[in-house]
């Protein structure tokens, strides 16, 4: 932790700054308000993203960037289609090419906004992708992830098409997606599954396994099968869990309503975060990914909404039961984090606000 106060938080405070002052210009108000917004709002998306530049200290100067880059993308494009008056699936997909790009540099570039009004970013969408594609020329065993970085770049791609179209259309779109990849992980619900399409934290490990010399296709598969769907499922069920009453009140899908009860929410949460451990103990830096894992639990679980959720609250004391000292720590951390800041929000990305 004094590693990411000291070394991680500063620079991503800079190269936020830096990206503020680029939507600052952009010519369209509508475009240059959810820019700036995804910036201001979300900038712990990024701030957690970025401590697994802590795995590769060496390429700090190249990890960071680019992972602060892909969440920008991220956080914009959520906005774009979150808040547009467009239900436009072929909008979304058309937007969302922008990440396909950002981590692929042999695609050409494309026109982001040819299916929306809205147009004229001043390049600002476009340089975030190049600032994404001139980072992952300097990491020296792309090519090794590259495979699994595309193949979570589109599935997370794929669940904001099909989260943002017409309400009525969103559960069978979701569902039928999933029966179509159900195959990758048969262990989980279509619920599940679409909850660990829409973590980035894969591809960020990923991109430090990447900025490592002589790294084989078999530690990159490892890498992906422990953090997809395990790791990614945990964070964004988490995340789902704590705001299942806002999303009830605003009547917006949550995919942790799909279980039937609180204690098969609990069951299933637990079984995710059980195989997570166990997945990551087959890493090199089996201790860093433990201690993502217990994070997330106790980041997550500490949130205040909690407490005013008696289903949930329900649902935390099953899941924090015997719980290591890594995960008490983490729990003591972030409590005091929120008082100190006066947020009410986990520090660590995520894809749903």
């Amino acid at each position: 932790m004094l590693r990411v106060y000291r070394q991680v938080l500063p620079e991503v405070a800079r190269e936020l700054d830096r990206w503020t002052e680029e939507a600052s210009a952009i010519p369209d108000a509508e475009l240059r308000t959810q820019a700036i917004a995804s910036l201001s709002t979300k900038r712990f998306h990024c701030e957690g993203g970025s401590v697994y530049a802590l795995l590769r200290p060496e390429r700090r100067s190249a990890l960071i960037p680019l992972i602060v880059a892909l969440q920008t993308i991220s956080d914009y494009l959520d906005n774009l289609c979150d808040r547009s008056t467009s239900m436009d699936a072929a909008d979304f997909r058309q937007l969302h090419l922008a990440m396909h790009e950002a981590v692929d540099p042999e695609l050409p570039l494309s026109d982001y906004y040819e299916l929306r009004a809205e147009r004229e970013d001043g390049g600002y969408l476009r340089r975030l992708v190049e600032t994404c594609r001139d980072n992952i020329a300097t990491l020296p065993s792309y090519d090794a992830v590259k495979p699994y970085v595309k193949e979570l770049v589109g599935l997370y791609g794929d669940l904001q098409v099909h989260k943002h179209i017409r309400r009525e259309d969103r559960e069978p779109a979701l569902t039928g997606w999933w029966s179509s990849h159900r195959d990758k992980c048969p262990e989980l619900g279509w619920n599940e599954f679409a909850a660990a399409t829409g973590s980035t934290l894969g591809m960020f490990y990923l991109f430090a396994v990447a900025a490592g010399e002589g790294v084989t296709e078999g530690r990159a598969e490892r890498a992906r099968n422990a953090y997809f769907p395990y790791v990614c499922g945990l964070h964004i069920l988490l995340d789902y869990l704590i705001d299942m009453e806002e999303d009830r009140i605003g009547g917006d899908l949550n995919f942790c309503e799909y279980f039937d009860d609180a204690r098969r929410t609990a069951e299933r949460i637990e079984w995710i975060a059980g195989t997570a451990r166990e997945r990551v103990r087959e890493l090199d830096d089996r201790r860093f990914h433990g201690m993502i894992v217990e994070g997330l639990l106790a980041l997550y679980l500490s949130d205040p909404k909690v407490r005013r959720q008696e289903d949930v609250a329900g649902v935390t004391k099953r899941l924090m039961r015997n719980s290591p000292l890594t995960r008490m720590f983490f729990w003591a951390n972030s409590v005091w984090i929120r008082k100190r800041q006066g947020i009410d929000r986990p520090q660590i990305q995520d894809a749903r606000s």
